[in-house]
């Protein structure tokens, strides 16, 4: 609880040295009197308006964004990024899918290796070819 943005511990100390400085007698006539210089000030028309002022200022920002229509930016932002975010996803799995094709095979790997005709052929595994018994 704050009044004129005075707490607790502040109106305490307040009060202490008021009443080191007035004493115990002037201490009450002095509380009336401020007690009832406060009640017309909170009573009062002006108060009124100065704390309604004052609700306007604090909530102004939030009124005009939503009359800018900012939250439907802030709304159409949030979808963008979502929208980013599955393209980078998408982009990714493409990127994924074709570096099987863009990466070289393995020269170890003898099914990637076709077999070249030209080659010579091991000794072990040679065919004979069909000649004729002399020749």
């Amino acid at each position: 609880m704050e009044l004129f943005g005075i707490g607790p511990l502040e109106l305490f100390f307040i009060l202490v040295i008021a009443l080191i400085i007035l004493g115990p007698k002037d201490m009450v006539k002095a509380g009336r009197t401020i007690g009832r210089f406060l009640r017309k000030i909170i009573t009062s028309p002006e108060w009124r308006t100065v704390q309604k002022a004052s609700r306007e200022i604090k909530y102004l920002p939030n009124r005009l964004m939503r009359e800018a229509s900012l939250d439907d930016l802030s709304n159409d932002l949030n979808e963008i990024n979502k929208i980013g975010t599955d393209l980078s996803k998408d982009i990714k799995q493409a990127q994924s899918d074709l570096a099987s094709w863009t990466t070289p095979p393995s020269i170890t790997d003898p099914k990637i290796i076709p077999e070249d005709p030209n080659l010579p052929v091991p000794p072990d595994t040679a065919t004979k070819p069909d000649t004729p018994p002399g020749e």
